[in-house]
């Protein structure tokens, strides 16, 4: 091994200088104990202990980590803390506080929460470090590392970083997925690419947004297609046609208001508008006309306040902005490539001015000839592109205007509004007004207008020209698009390149707006030959594309003419044929009360005890991974079984590789920390679906066993030594079929006298690891606690177990339930799409998903007693009414049949009662299990119950009749006298019933 290696330093002088440096692995360790006064522990007289001595300099260096860790501590840590909370008044006594166990667990489990697995924290330094570790070794002849030899070197490289050997260990158990007790370097670099790859995609789906879908569509009235949509400081929106036709629409796209602005002349051409903008500050609208002509409206209920008459040109594009108190600017683009100023000071005064002025077609007119002649107004005019004007807007935030072309070489310029401060250009432009003036007085126009200088504006050359832009003055950043359905982010003082380019539209991009708030990029292109438009979300920051939807599934129709995002609604309204407003959402919508695991039906859930992790499957083959300890997520992998449903799992006996078993009649071995398929079991025939497996580890053979609708039971080998990716089962005998069919209807054990226990039909069942206790879930979501020790251990027992609690745990069927005997919980999955953790006395700890994290050796970050939200309004959850717990209700009387027996024996006897905490058996278990004896289960092959339920299938009633599984009490009605009295429920105190009584009496 080289102990002296001459490396090269990465420093920005780039000299050649060489330094020895040495083996990585002989570095001298660090000793983390400081020069402190120490003292050997004593024992008191009262059995107590003294703590030893830390130094102020160590006692300050907890404080601050402590302090630091505090910031951020959850609400029901900082409570938790609180209550042990104790004045210090000594050294030796804040030691006590700080050595406290609990203190250094909550600490510590903050710090869990915060920086997360070891493998996010390593830096491409000590990436770096690592690799040249495992080649010294390897050029040693090691080329494999074990776990003592792999913690040694990671400690060496993380140096300095503190990493403890359970977090070292654990990252060893993830890499060597097939349990050998050895990982290479290469096993380590694929584990840590798809890590990362891991961590990229977890935060494209933190950013993903989408739009609800289909859209908000509202019908208006068959006009000119739509001009421009703008919107209020109250978000209500403000839309022009070309016809003249204004109007307002409320966010939820409702019309409050319309009016045709132009009047109908006679024997002349309909006046057209071209574009429009808000002038808010006077609450006026501007308006361009066809006729070279900008009207000015009022808001409140569109009638002509006055108008700027013969322009030179046409004016395409309007905007409006407000530069100081009583000072505006209007800007206009016409179809000659100028962009036009009109600096306006006064404005009050001037608007009413001009108001008094004479009328031309009902409103009061002035020339932009006279205009310019006040002192108030300021008119500048800048010959900017080759083509007409494609879209401007002035920003206060960087004193310029941006304009935007299809000509390529001025496709889009950043420009100042007044021109230079250089005094020759001055002069200059002064010297050439004179000589075009011809010695006129005052201000005029100039034929020609001027180019600015190159220091007043930034030229940006696109391809095929840009036909809408966007900016961010938040982001810095500029976004354009066009014809060549590219968009291209700029930033605004680099016009060489662009930052980032976006392609996923195949049509020409006719909108872009920017979400500052979100940080995302809203495009819309459209085609108008088949009129196919595109809505699609980018990221600012990965520049990648988060949603994309079509025409068809926004349910817009029509050729599109005019796009806005409103920020305060977050929402984005579109005009076509019709009106349309695509709202935007996260993904999966924010539901404040509802948690969910899952997006599709839970089928099984596990607990790995090797990593304290728990893994969820879902009925689209979708396999999570959560941290048990908080309930976080962390990672995933979709479909497992190529989209078939995942019925069982299990793992091997290291607890590193994942076993699942699928409706595809497929097992398949995963390494489940990074999603990578390590093995396929399966049979050559047809394969039926697997319901459960096991992993079996007898003498030095290991095996994989499993169960389905074959009725066969499936063994295979788990050897290291075998390469093949598919596997098949080892041979069965014909004893498989028998014991897989009669074992399980002629044994008779206390679970299944227990499953009769309730009314809904049990859905799972788990039992504690002393046999003390058996938890069983039913089809209503209902978990029932019965006590088993020393039950039927010597001859079957005709009695059940004693009952010993009940709770709701779902809204639906209850898939799976496993008791985690190391933590005292219990976990539950059901169809309702979560998975929870309870402990074994009922108490809510929390869903897996959940915003808020939980500490599972603290019950004051537990729920409880809340209850989750849904089973807290399910109508079945509700409590009963005391009015309805005393007699039995009308019905259950007229659905009786006659009997001897009188009506209060029938009633003490056969009473039905709605809350399932009070259990009740009608059939003997002897003729439940003759029953079950004599019926055949040939024709349900390939069915099960569970398959059943997750597709919500009700079954009907055998057509053969009723058997002891659908017996009907009937009892003969008593005929009630014909008068009587009504009772009198006051006495029962407050009573809804009555008091609804009074108050219709």
């Amino acid at each position: 091994m080289a102990l002296r290696k001459a490396a090269r330093p990465r420093s920005a002088s780039g000299k050649l200088e060489t330094f020895p440096r040495g083996s990585i692995l002989n570095e001298p360790r660090e000793s983390t104990a400081k020069t402190e006064a120490s003292f050997q522990r004593a024992q008191t007289s009262l059995g107590g202990s003294r703590f030893q001595a830390v130094s102020p300099v160590s006692l300050r260096s907890f404080s601050e980590e402590a302090r630091e860790e505090s910031s951020w501590l959850p609400e029901w840590l900082e409570k938790e803390l609180l209550k042990g909370q104790q004045r210090s008044h000594s050294i030796g006594l804040l030691e006590n506080i700080l050595e406290h166990e609990g203190f250094r667990r909550h600490i510590d489990s903050v710090k869990s929460l915060r920086k997360g697995k070891i493998e996010q924290q390593v830096t491409l330094e000590q990436l770096q470090k690592l690799n040249t570790a495992f080649q010294e070794l390897e050029k040693n002849g090691c080329k494999s590392l074990d776990i003592e030899k792999f913690k040694q070197v990671m400690k060496k490289c993380m140096a300095p970083h503190k990493t403890s050997d359970g977090q070292i260990q654990k990252l060893f158990m993830k890499i060597d997925c097939a349990a050998t007790g050895r990982i290479q370097w290469d096993e380590f670099c694929t584990y840590m690419q798809l890590e990362y790859a891991e961590q990229g995609m977890s935060a494209a789906r933190l950013k993903e947004l989408t739009f609800s879908l289909p859209a908000v569509i509202e019908e208006r009235s068959h006009g000119e297609p739509v001009l421009r949509i703008c919107s209020l400081f109250d978000n209500t929106l403000v839309m022009t046609q070309e016809d003249g036709v204004i109007s307002f629409w409320s966010p939820q796209l409702k019309l409050k208001r319309s009016k045709m602005v132009f009047e109908k002349p006679v024997n002349k051409k309909s006046k057209w508008a071209t574009d429009f903008t808000v002038m808010t500050h006077y609450n006026k609208l501007i308006l361009g006309t066809g006729d070279r002509e900008i009207q000015l409206y009022e808001m409140s209920n569109f009638e002509p306040y006055c108008q700027i008459s013969g322009l030179e040109v046409i004016p395409l594009k309007l905007d409006y902005c407000c530069t100081d108190p009583d000072e505006c600017m209007i800007l206009y683009g016409d179809d000659q490539g100028c962009v036009n100023i009109l600096l306006l000071s006064s404005v009050g005064e001037l608007l009413r001015m001009w108001k008094k002025l004479p009328k031309a077609e009902n409103l009061p007119s002035i020339g932009i000839e006279n205009a310019v002649l006040s002192p108030n107004v300021t008119y500048i005019r800048w010959k900017v592109h080759g083509d007409w004007v494609t879209q401007l807007h002035y920003y206060d935030s960087i004193k310029a205007v941006i304009s935007t072309s299809n000509h390529e070489p001025t496709a889009l310029v950043i420009g100042c509004t007044v021109g230079a401060t250089n005094v020759e250009q001055q002069m200059k432009k002064i010297k050439d007004c004179g000589k075009d003036s011809k010695a006129r007085k005052g201000p005029v126009i100039p034929r020609i207008p001027p180019k600015r200088a190159e220091g007043d504006q930034t030229v940006f050359q696109v391809y095929k020209g840009v036909k809408t832009f966007a900016f961010c003055k938040k982001n810095n950043l500029i976004v354009t698009g066009g014809m060549d359905r590219i968009i291209r982010m700029w930033n605004p003082y680099m016009s060489g390149q662009p930052t980032g380019m976006l392609r996923s539209h195949t049509a020409p991009v006719c909108y872009l707006s920017i979400s500052a708030e979100d940080a995302k990029i809203f495009s819309i292109s459209t085609d108008n030959t088949i009129k196919v438009s595109l809505y699609t979300i980018w990221d600012i920051v990965d520049q990648t594309c988060l949603f994309t939807a079509c025409s068809k599934t926004s349910g817009i129709k029509g050729e599109l003419t005019a796009c806005h995002y409103t920020p305060g609604t977050r929402s984005l309204c579109v005009a076509a044929d019709t009106l349309a407003l695509l709202h935007l959402r996260l993904r999966p919508p924010p539901e404040p009360h509802l948690v969910v695991s899952h997006k599709e039906p839970v089928l099984c859930c596990k607990y790995n005890k090797e990593f304290r992790h728990m893994v969820s499957c879902s009925e689209g083959s979708v396999v999570k991974v959560w941290d048990f300890e908080t309930g976080k997520h962390l990672f995933e992998f979709s479909g497992a079984h190529g989209g078939a449903a995942i019925t069982c799992l299990t793992f091997d006996v290291s607890g590193r590789r994942l076993i699942t078993g699928g409706r595809d009649g497929c097992l398949k071995i995963w390494n489940y920390n990074n999603g990578h398929c390590l093995n396929t079991l399966k049979r050559e025939d047809k394969c039926a679906e697997v319901c459960d497996c096991t992993y079996v580890e007898v003498n030095r053979s290991r095996y994989i066993i499993a169960v389905g609708w074959d009725r066969r039971i499936s063994m295979y080998f788990d050897s290291a030594d075998d390469l093949h990716h598919f596997q098949k089962p080892q041979p069965y005998w014909q004893d498989d079929i028998v014991l897989s069919t009669s074992g399980v209807c002629s044994v008779e054990s206390p679970l299944q006298q227990a499953s009769y226990l309730v009314k809904s039909h049990i859905s799972s069942i788990a039992v504690t690891a002393d046999d003390s206790f058996i938890y069983a879930a039913d089809d209503d979501g209902y978990v029932y606690v019965y006590s088993i020790k020393d039950y039927a251990l010597q001859d079957p027992e005709r009695e059940p177990p004693k009952y010993v609690n009940h709770w709701r745990a779902h809204v639906n069927i209850v898939v799976s339930v496993e008791v985690v005997d190391e933590e005292k919980v219990l976990l539950s999955s059901s169809i309702d799409c979560t998975v929870r953790l309870w402990s074994l006395d009922g108490e809510y700890i929390g869903t897996f998903g959940q915003a808020e994290p939980w500490e599972i050796f603290t019950p004051a970050s537990w729920k409880h007693p809340r209850v989750p939200y849904e089973i807290l309004i399910d109508p079945q959850s509700m409590p009963i009414h005391p009015m309805l717990e005393g007699e039995p209700p009308v019905l259950q009387l007229i659905n009786t049949e006659p009997s001897n027996v009188t009506l209060e024996n029938s009633l003490s006897k056969h009473e039905v009662s709605y809350n399932p905490k009070l259990p009740q058996v009608t059939n003997p278990d002897l003729d439940i299990k003759e029953e079950i004896n004599q019926r055949s289960y040939a024709q349900a092959l390939g069915k099960r119950l569970k398959q059943e339920h997750y597709k919500k299938i009700k079954r009907p009633l055998a057509p053969g009749g009723q058997n002891t599984y659908h017996i009907i009490n009937s009892y003969e009605v008593v005929i009630a006298p014909p008068i009587c009295e009504k009772p009198d429920l006051s006495v029962l105190g407050t009573d809804y019933f009555y008091e609804e009584s009074l108050g219709e009496d």
